[in-house]
């Protein structure tokens, strides 16, 4: 690896982990570095998987004020999101790496627009609140994060994207503690499918070395953007950076 890809990988990763911490959307940018040098797609997406394991380190430090007194319901979260993110590692590692190509810009194109969606159910917390205590709203809301968990284990590009919309549509929490529930499942999530990943030898480990330590950075920035930028711009700026991505690995997939 050259000294040139080394500082590019850093670049990539702080502002991945920028995007991972605030939007869920880290493979906006990370994904695509390592396409663009050389890197096959399934080995890409592992490899960021490992880096992201450093931008959920940086982002859950950073979030200690809105996780303080949540310990409770992130376990639960975490709990859900973790037993996702354990299938589909392991999907990812049996599937063709044509169905990884074919299906992700789908899957990132529906997160936009929930994420658009939730936005506009934002205003009608109370109503969510009450939807969650009903036995039927609880549970479509943990098979969700469940399959979300999964999806970020296979894939991950726009997963936090996704769960901020569920968290957004069922709890009651400010959007920034919302966030920070987001970074630490998503976090686990990689976390564990990263050990899967190296227990078959498919993360170039020399690669995660300069793209999580920008990872690391951007992740511990991205918390205190959120803490301070206007939530109804934040939705809509992640939205159509869903959207965007989902247009480019569509082409890429397809064309």
């Amino acid at each position: 690896m050259t000294i040139g890809v080394f500082v590019f990988l850093i670049i990539a990763g702080v502002l991945g982990g920028l995007l991972a911490s605030i939007a869920g959307l880290a493979s906006l940018v990370s994904y695509p570095a390592l396409l663009l040098i050389g890197i096959p797609p399934v080995v890409a997406n592992v490899t960021n998987t490992a880096g992201l394991v450093l931008s959920g380190i940086g982002a859950t430090a950073s979030s200690t004020k809105e996780l303080r007194g949540e310990g409770k319901t992130v376990a639960g979260l975490v709990a859900l999101a973790l037993s996702g993110g354990i299938l589909g590692s392991v999907l990812l590692l049996v599937e063709p790496a044509s169905t990884f190509e074919h299906v992700v810009p789908f899957f990132i194109l529906i997160s936009g627009i929930l994420l658009l969606v939730s936005g506009r159910q934002a205003a009608r917390k109370p109503i969510a609140a009450l939807r969650d205590q009903n036995k039927w709203g609880v549970a479509a809301k943990a098979l969700g994060i469940f399959l979300v968990g999964a999806y970020t284990g296979y894939f991950g590009a726009a997963g936090g994207v996704i769960l901020l919309a569920i968290l957004t549509l069922t709890l009651p929490q400010r959007f920034a503690v919302l966030n920070a529930f987001k970074n630490v499942m998503a976090f686990m999530a990689n976390a564990v499918a990263t050990v899967i990943y190296a227990a078959r030898g498919k993360v170039d480990w020399l690669l995660v070395i300069p793209l999580g330590l920008g990872f690391l950075v951007g992740g511990y920035c991205g918390p205190v953007v959120v803490r301070h930028a206007p939530v109804k711009l934040l939705r809509t700026l992640i939205a159509f950076g869903a959207f965007g991505l989902a247009a480019y690995l569509f082409v890429k997939a397809y064309f």
